[in-house]
């Protein structure tokens, strides 16, 4: 299971967002996709940053303002991934193994990684829901093997 390589999990092709795309944008791509992070691109397609729901979150007002509905819709328009993306994430390749992905998900208390490809090109994700189903599907195996052996 830990020689299993992060491009063979991996969701591909990812689901990005424009730098300079709004705050309300990137709530409609995550409710839509029904997804938890966004890795932001710029407008040559590289990788610049990752914005995550609770990004989103923390971006948006407390329900304790004093400003009206529309100064408020007017702001959250305003606000760009630039203003709210964690820039220059950590990347992983795929080529890497599902191992390596756990470990640096455990060292930097992500829940999940950009993939990129040998040249930096971002082509995917890697999740924990990711590694989550090659544990549940390795545990599936090693059953098998065992009602067979019985």
């Amino acid at each position: 299971m830990k020689q299993e390589l992060v491009r063979d999990w991996m969701s591909s092709p990812p689901i990005t967002i424009n730098v300079n795309a709004s705050l309300p944008e990137a709530c409609e791509v995550m409710r839509e996709h029904k997804i938890r992070r966004l890795p932001v691109i710029n407008n040559e397609g590289k990788l610049v940053g990752i914005v995550t729901r609770g990004d989103l979150r923390g971006a948006q007002p407390s329900e304790a303002t004093t400003l009206s509905i529309w100064e408020l819709n007017y702001l959250l328009a305003k606000l760009n991934m630039q203003e709210i993306m964690t820039p220059d994430p950590i990347t992983i390749s795929d080529q890497a193994t599902i191992r390596e992905a756990a470990q640096l998900m455990i060292d930097y208390k992500v829940s999940g990684l950009p993939v990129v490809d040998d040249s930096g090109n971002l082509v995917g994700m890697i999740t924990e829901s990711d590694i989550f189903r090659l544990v549940v599907k390795h545990w599936r195996e090693e059953e098998e093997k065992q009602v067979q052996s019985d």
